[in-house]
């Protein structure tokens, strides 16, 4: 006999795991699928500083398992599995998975996404410990200390703003001799006595025993390598890619509706263009990805698939 779910949630970052916690409390049969770690990104963040409510700066890890251990408190099932297919075109909705298929009634995509990588060596070693792909999350971490932007658009210049009130000194390294950004962003970044800039330059090696230490640029017109360490009195320093940022939607091409940078379209209550089908967290196009506001978008796609299931408790 087929197990059908009330709710099936593709990812189980923050957005997964709140609209799994909030799908039980509803008293639906919630399953989350995730094909690799539970939490997200967030699981590998070293410290939360500016997530409403919880102090003492815990790990990313810490809490996920916490969220992990309220979702399965209510009832939630987490299996793990990578999603492969979908058929949305029968009721209940089916989800082919690497190890079996599953049923459900409703869906919330919460699959998230992924900034672009430098694609250097050390940088995947150093996430966390002195990389980091988020300025709002971190930047009170290198406080006094020296930064590196690495991007020449929008979000890496507007980062470095944010950045230098933190920072003693922000130098935003572009593999281009000007800068993408809009002009109104670059005209203020112009004015601003803390940015510097490295031009026609690339990120060639990250370089640190469990900490940045040192990091080796390349000029692209050269083909010279500095290598630059971190002040001794320092220690450290850090590292921002900005180079853009992707979200985990290509399974679902051709049958939600995205924007062109492949971001699922949604409405304020997470509805798709398909009804009983949710998006919710990084995935879907928004103005801000947070833990907060993920965590926000799974609380409303559960509330919203409880409401077309049409079993709300009064």
């Amino acid at each position: 006999m087929v197990n059908v779910y009330d709710v099936a949630i593709i990812g189980s970052g923050p957005a997964g795991l709140a609209a799994g916690l909030y799908a039980g409390r509803a008293r639906l049969s919630a399953l989350i699928l995730e094909k690799g770690v539970v939490g997200g990104q967030i699981a590998i963040t070293n410290e939360v500083a500016n997530y409403p409510g919880v102090t003492g700066h815990p790990s990313g890890a810490l809490l996920v398992a916490n969220m992990r251990g309220q979702a399965e408190e209510f009832g939630v099932t987490i299996v793990k599995d990578e999603i492969t297919g979908l058929d949305l075109t029968d009721l209940p909705k089916k989800l082919i998975g690497n190890s079996e298929d599953y049923h459900a009634h409703s869906i919330i995509i919460a699959t998230g996404g992924q900034p672009r990588l430098i694609g250097c060596s050390g940088e995947k070693e150093l996430t966390g410990k002195g990389v980091s792909y988020c300025a709002t999350c971190d930047a009170d971490l290198f406080t006094d200390l020296e930064v590196f932007v690495i991007g020449g658009g929008d979000a890496a210049v507007e980062e470095a703003e944010y950045l230098t009130k933190f920072a003693r000194k922000v130098t935003i390294v572009h593999r281009r001799d000007k800068l993408r950004a809009a002009g109104s962003i670059v005209e203020r970044a112009a004015s601003n006595p803390k940015i510097f800039y490295l031009w026609d330059t690339i990120v060639e090696e990250i370089i640190g025993d469990g900490i940045v230490e040192a990091i080796v640029f390349k000029n692209v017109k050269t083909n010279g390598l500095t290598r630059y360490d971190a002040d001794e009195d320092d220690g450290t320093f850090g590292i921002f890619p900005f180079l853009g940022f992707i979200p985990v939607s290509g399974l679902f091409e051709g049958l939600v509706k995205m924007d062109e940078a492949g971001y699922i379209l949604t409405d304020s209550d997470m509805h798709t263009n398909i009804p009983g089908v949710f998006a919710a967290g990084d995935v879907r196009a928004k103005s801000l990805r947070q833990v907060a506001t993920a965590v926000a978008d799974g609380a409303i796609a559960a509330i919203e698939a409880e409401k077309y299931l049409g079993i709300r408790d009064c």
